[in-house]
């Protein structure tokens, strides 16, 4: 009966779930209102695919964590598609379709993939039933594939010709337009901004982390910065990507307009000036509707409380007690003599914003710290010239140089290399056994997915105060802030706490379930990919809705894209 009226399926599976969608439908034409507008938007089946755009680094499942331009990244990403496909699902089938969402990674093809499966054209991701990673190369001028891997920083010459490749793979694969394209990074969210523009569809910006507020002046002092980082390139960028971008998603306020003494991510391009290049009046307004913030999570059947005692990995302890206490020396540095101490714990890429090599001179700095707790550091490779990274290379030289000025070799374990997603899990629960603590001491953090893993596995955390560390944790309840600028403080604040254990043995335990409660709350992926999908169905009938008031808009961004961007691009050399 209801296809004689000219309904089709996707009302609801059951009796109920149809006339519950129809009474939305009902409310909304006799009384709009903004809330059953949204109920009733997410109800309606739109979101069958979804692209979601990675160029740079080295994007796979195994191997690639600690290569450059990876980091949390690409585990955000992987943890995020499996999500959103269960959430896709649930939603199709309650809506009484019987149909099979599809999710695409589109990233770059690397043929000297070090090992990993980079160099493949096309993997399936596990854990999924219809994701997989479509790799595109990148290409010179003249059509030749770009073989090695090349910094985040240089990759602007070639994300048209990988932008327009991608875009015909992901029509070939799918068969027809996806209906959401998301980007990551300011590479990906441009080359999101260049599919999402020409197949006309619904656009989401991720930034992760944007580079302008983590170099001081970066905006005035560009040109000086500019044979390393071209600023130029990655400004106009993400000028262009926040502007047309349907809905821009963020992990935490702080990214957007920041604190009282720090500058929001976003906010810092509302106006700044580039000598010689270009003044930005009204570069992004904080307060426009497009954006929202939608925290991830951490994957919960890898970091889940140490207390889970059934479903623990024991098979992996004595790896994990070689990892901590072992003789090897081929792949660490240190070897801890007093094996009864807790463990001060930090893990991340070894860059100078990540600030581990300050978290081990504030801890050579401290005796009595030095006496109470062993340091253990995983981040980066034991030796320089295994990295390909300039940055990562200083900050490994000067990690040996801390060691040998504080005579660190019977205090600090510093493991280098790549640990296996399942084992890192283990390993924050092996920590928490021994009634340690994680510290992430990062100069800036935007997010702090290791704080969420940390915290998730029942390890008491210690973490920045700049960026999004500052929401997920409230300082002497959930966890711990620090200030990564003042070494001494930072070292007695991590000492104290300690002692306090001493005194009130169930301190330690009072600060862990705190933690679990806090992310069990709020950051877990099931709610991220709720919100997300409703998110989609919501812009996306707005860009419908809304579609010629922001075509001067777009034609303005077009003109910033030929005139501005692929000028500057073209002054980046090519490999």
């Amino acid at each position: 009966p209801l296809r004689r009226l000219g309904c089709g399926p996707g009302w609801g599976r059951s009796i109920e779930g149809i006339h519950s969608t129809m009474s939305l439908l009902a409310d909304l034409l006799e009384a709009p209102d903004h809330h059953n507008l949204e109920k009733f938007l997410r109800r309606i089946p739109m979101i069958f695919n979804i692209a979601i755009l990675s160029p740079h680094g080295f994007f796979g499942q195994k191997d690639v964590l600690g290569l450059p331009d990876t980091g949390g990244q690409v585990v955000y990403i992987l943890d995020q598609v499996r999500a959103l496909e269960k959430e896709m699902q649930k939603r199709l089938y309650n809506q009484g379709l019987d149909i099979a969402p599809q999710i695409i990674i589109l990233t770059r093809l690397l043929p000297e993939s070090r090992g990993t499966t980079c160099h493949l054209p096309e993997e399936d991701v596990s854990g999924t039933d219809q994701v997989k990673i479509l790799r595109i190369p990148f290409r010179r001028h003249d059509g030749s594939v770009i073989n090695q891997w090349i910094s985040r920083f240089e990759v602007w010459p070639y994300l048209e010709k990988f932008s327009r490749e991608a875009k015909l793979t992901l029509l070939r694969d799918l068969g027809r337009r996806p209906d959401l394209v998301i980007g990551n990074y300011s590479d990906g969210n441009l080359a999101a901004y260049r599919i999402a523009q020409e197949l006309e569809v619904t656009q989401c910006t991720i930034a992760h982390a944007l580079e302008k507020t983590k170099y001081l002046y970066s905006g005035l002092y560009w040109q000086e910065m500019e044979a390393q980082y071209h600023f130029s390139c990655q400004f106009t960028a993400d000028l262009i990507a926040m502007n047309s971008s349907d809905f821009i998603i963020t992990s935490t306020y702080q990214e957007i307009a920041g604190s009282e003494n720090v500058v929001g991510q976003y906010e810092s391009y509302a106006n700044f000036t580039m000598p010689d290049l270009q003044r930005i009046l009204h570069g992004i307004d904080v307060f426009d509707p497009r954006f929202n913030i939608v925290s991830p999570g951490a994957d919960d059947k890898v970091y889940f409380p140490h207390t889970r005692k059934e479903a623990r990995a024991t098979e992996l302890h004595p790896e994990i007690d070689n990892l901590l206490f072992g003789n090897s020396q081929d792949f660490c540095r240190g070897m801890l003599q007093d094996t009864e101490k807790p463990i001060i714990f930090s893990m991340a890429r070894l860059d100078r914003i990540k600030n581990l090599t300050g978290l081990v001179a504030c801890y050579g700095e401290h005796e009595e710290l030095r006496a109470s707790a062993n340091l253990v550091i995983v981040g980066g490779t034991i030796n320089p010239d295994e990295s390909g990274d300039l940055e990562e290379q200083e900050q490994i030289r000067l990690m040996h140089e801390m060691f040998d000025r504080y005579n660190l070799e019977n205090h600090v374990r510093w493991i280098g290399g790549r640990l296996e997603k399942r084992l890192s899990g283990e390993l924050y629960r092996r920590i928490a056994d021994l009634q340690g603590i994680f510290v992430q001491p990062a100069f800036f953090e935007a997010f702090g997915l290791t704080v969420i893993e940390a915290m998730a596995s029942g390890l008491v955390t210690f973490a920045t105060r700049y960026g999004g560390p500052l929401e997920i944790i409230e300082h002497g309840h959930y966890g711990f802030h620090i200030d990564p600028n003042h070494g001494n403080q930072m070292a007695t604040d991590l000492l104290n706490f300690f002692q306090k254990c001493k005194t009130e043995p169930e301190y330690w335990s009072t600060v862990s379930e705190a933690g679990l409660k806090r992310v069990a709350e709020r950051y877990t992926w099931e709610r991220y990919a709720k919100r997300l999908l409703s998110l989609t169905c919501i812009y996306g009938f707005w860009k419908y809705a809304t579609n010629l008031e922001r075509q001067g808009t777009n034609r303005y961004l077009e003109m910033l894209y030929h005139l501005q961007f692929k000028g500057r691009a073209a002054t980046v050399k090519e490999y």
